[in-house]
């Protein structure tokens, strides 16, 4: 569900000085999409699973990131209605749990 090495990566890259602020940073403007996903209808929401996709990549979240992919490919082929929302906001709920546990521990 989380890449671990993608955060180690992260880490190595940025410092651990500045790794709390930007995942702050990432999970902040997430939380901005998934909220308004939540609230529907959505607009555009090729774009926004783009964007979730992005950031999830950049956290690790693997399994959330692939599921993102997938309804941006449906997207992309006139196929938004086959998206499955419900699954992708599950998904960041469980990652976002786990990610938030590791990383305390």
């Amino acid at each position: 569900m989380i890449d671990w090495t993608r955060i180690d990566t992260l880490r190595d890259e940025i410092g651990a000085d500045c790794l709390q602020e930007v995942v702050d940073l990432f999970l902040e403007e997430i939380e901005e999409v998934i909220a308004r996903l939540r609230a529907g209808p959505v607009d555009n929401l090729g774009a926004d699973l783009h964007f979730l996709k992005g950031g999830a990549l950049n956290l690790g979240f693997s399994e959330f990131a692939a599921l993102c992919n997938t309804g941006e490919h449906a997207c992309a082929q006139g196929q938004a209605d086959h998206v499955d929302l419900p699954a992708i906001l599950a998904s960041y709920d469980a990652s976002r749990a786990v990610f938030l546990k590791g990383r305390a521990e």
